[in-house]
């Protein structure tokens, strides 16, 4: 049975999250229609990242396996005809070993939260970013990020439901940029917790706001109680940018 890597780009705001859920409209769940509507085969898309609900992403991977063969361009060029008129796209596809698994062959992931910070209200920016209008001081930011990087106990940082076997992840990179009135946020490690990085962005805003010194943060940090996490950043703003394979390129 051949197997297949696609590389897909869709906005969360139309979608449930990725996972298939009864009664709401998900990314897998029209992945797996137009599959159909192409190939008259019920296929299970396997992805890399289950982004929550009004969680978008620009570099979603995910497998395919299909009982024939196909051509990869043509799949590609089929599944985005029937994925029309959803905000869901394919933008690479390629046969991918038998044994690579989207999820579980996934050697990091890297995450995009987008702040947009003024006082004034959003016209286009609405929906894609998390609007911010207390000025946020960048420095401060960046001194509390550091805190939070390498491997920790996130108790803190997680969702009350989180599934995960344990609250220990290594953060592999916080960064922070300001471009004019964006400011970008990129998180990378192998893998996160439910909620930790909305949890983490709001920690930062709260820095950034003057609300928390970088010490406070750390304090949170150590105390391993998630009663002690600021609100969450909005999922609007977070973005699965790439996933990562050991190679160079994500599908």
């Amino acid at each position: 049975m051949p197997r297949y890597k696609i590389l897909l780009e869709y906005d969360g705001s139309a979608f449930h999250g990725w996972q298939a859920q009864r009664g709401h409209d998900s990314a897998q769940e029209a992945l797996a229609r137009a599959c159909f509507a192409y190939a008259q085969e019920e296929i299970v898309p396997y992805g890399a990242g289950r982004t929550d609900s009004g969680v978008h992403a620009l570099g979603q991977v995910a497998h395919l396996d299909f009982s024939r063969e196909k051509d990869p361009r043509e799949m590609k060029e089929a599944l985005n005809f029937h994925l029309k008129p959803q905000p869901i796209v394919l933008l690479e596809a390629s046969l991918a070993p038998p044994d690579f698994h989207a999820r579980h062959s996934a050697k990091a992931r890297a995450y995009l939260y987008r702040i947009w910070n003024r006082a004034e209200a959003l016209t286009f920016q609405k929906g894609l970013f998390w609007h911010v209008r207390q000025p946020l001081n960048i420095a401060a930011m960046r001194e509390a990020a550091g805190v939070f990087l390498g491997t920790h106990d996130f108790t803190t940082f997680r969702a009350a439901h989180c599934q995960a076997a344990s609250p220990t992840k290594t953060l592999d990179a916080l960064e922070i940029a300001r471009q004019g009135e964006e400011i970008r946020i990129g998180a990378k490690a192998r893998s996160f917790l439910h909620h930790q990085i909305r949890s983490l962005v709001g920690a930062l805003k709260y820095v950034g706001e003057g609300r928390w010194t970088a010490e406070e943060a750390r304090a949170a940090l150590e105390a391993r109680d998630r009663a002690r996490c600021p609100p969450m950043a909005p999922a609007r703003g977070l973005y699965l940018e790439r996933v990562f394979y050991g190679e160079e390129e994500t599908a």
